[in-house]
């Protein structure tokens, strides 16, 4: 059975195509710095978004029409994989990526709910034989039910603790089974609403205690896939305890789970949390962290998590210039972590959200590889802080300075002077740059 019949595959036809369903930008087969798009940039489809989503919000129900909502049940999820499977074909995508409960129902018992599942992985298994799209990673739902009401791994009741260990324990056997290349955390309800009724530190104590015995789980059955942290400062919870990289860094290394785990950044959750996109990629990247990335966008006049796919060029070209910089994602990709918008319900606009997303970011890649091999960027950072090459500045990074012998240095210095930034003019660049890949 086909599900997007009307869809041929979406293959490169160029800028000056004027077919919308192909891609104008992305060529997988272009060479970026001796390796092709495809492995750059390694793009995943969210299972979640694209194949259940239904397109509601708090205000309305959903507006998506799709294929398979004639099913129900198993019946669904088990057409869902059908038309997965065709999706990534046509879009000729290597990677995708799940939460447990989005390739199968939660039943009335866990036990019930397990044996879904491997139903389900069953599938996906025998699919994976013949498909060229393998998972990225896979990660257990643990914010949806309300039995996650008050957090997960951090809960102040321990059978929801197990419960939450159950579920991971079985995603790490589903990604070891699937070859999934690496394991995704994201604490959606590990925080707390108020410091009134919480005890914080017993919360973050189990929250390492729950990562230590997931990667002891994982190394017990062989599962060697890199574990990743996804940030997010807020929704649902008002203080999540993975607020943004730098706390997320803050927090392994004093578990000492930080030669373990990276980070899964997404564009979405650095704005929440209030930087840019590249900002929290910079901070992962010097730190020897930067894992892997969900790929979307939010709307500035919006002040939550809107899941957009991302078009903006400037922001696909600062984020691919830290990836660059990073030598790419090694076993992460650029997930999809966006969905259409409401209005944009038809089956069809799956196919071209995705390949606007695509487009964008192998522009931002073109553009920011440019920048790199003309070093304009590090040209001018270079100048800017060349003053600790020699003299003071260089005894200052070579640790041979003290207070005594700064002091002694200032009392002589006469007036100081300061170069300009060129933030404007550093910009225009880019946007020159930016253009010139675009006209080709």
């Amino acid at each position: 059975m086909s599900y997007f019949g009307n869809i041929n595959q979406v293959k490169f036809e160029g800028p000056d195509s004027k077919e919308p369903f192909a891609f104008k930008y992305y060529n997988p087969e272009e060479q970026i710095n001796g390796k092709s798009m495809e492995e750059l940039l390694r793009f995943a489809v969210s299972y979640w978004h694209t194949f259940t989503g239904e397109g509601s919000d708090p205000f309305g129900q959903g507006t998506m029409v799709r294929p398979y909502e004639k099913f129900t049940g198993m019946d669904l999820a088990k057409a869902r994989v059908e038309a997965s499977f065709e999706f990534f074909e046509k879009m000729n995508v290597p990677y995708f990526c799940f939460h447990d409960f989005d390739i199968s129902p939660e039943a009335n018992s866990l036990s019930e709910t397990f044996q879904n599942i491997d139903t389900i992985v069953g599938m996906i298994k025998d699919y994976l034989k013949t498909s060229k799209t393998k998972l990225l990673w896979n990660t257990a739902n643990m914010f949806s039910h309300s039995r996650w009401l008050h957090g997960a791994a951090t809960a102040p009741n321990a059978d929801v603790y197990a419960y939450a260990a159950a579920k991971v324990k079985k995603g790490l056997e589903i990604g070891k089974e699937l070859g999934a290349e690496n394991y995704v955390f994201w604490g959606g309800r590990e925080g707390y609403e108020t410091l009134l009724n919480t005890n914080m530190e017993l919360e973050l104590d189990n929250l390492a205690r729950f990562f230590h015995m997931a990667l002891d789980y994982a190394k017990e059955i062989g599962f060697d896939a890199q574990f990743l942290i996804e940030p997010k400062p807020k929704e649902p919870t008002k203080h999540q305890y993975d607020f943004d990289v730098a706390t997320g860094i803050g927090f392994l290394q004093k578990y000492d789970l930080h030669q373990k785990f990276k980070f899964n950044i997404e564009a979405n959750h650095a704005t929440l949390a209030g930087h840019t996109f590249e900002h929290e990629l910079r901070v992962a990247r010097i730190n020897g962290m930067l894992g892997s990335v969900d790929a979307n966008q939010g709307d500035p006049l919006l002040g939550w998590d809107t899941d957009e796919f991302p078009t903006d060029l400037y922001s696909s070209t600062l984020a691919m210039y830290e990836i660059l910089k990073n030598d790419g994602l090694g076993t992460g990709g650029l997930n999809f972590d966006a969905k259409v918008r409401r209005g944009s319900f038809e089956p069809d606009d799956l196919f071209l959200s995705h390949i606007a997303g695509m487009d964008s970011f192998a522009i931002g890649t073109k553009v920011a590889q440019k920048l790199i091999e003309d070093k304009v960027l590090d040209n001018f950072i270079d100048e800017r802080y060349s003053s600790y090459k020699e003299g003071i500045g260089r005894d200052i990074v070579e640790g041979k300075a003290d207070f005594h012998k700064l002091s002694d240095y200032a009392l002589s210095l006469g007036e100081i002077e300061n170069k300009s930034g060129r933030q404007e003019h550093l910009k225009a660049i880019i946007n020159q740059y930016l253009l010139n890949a675009v006209r080709g």
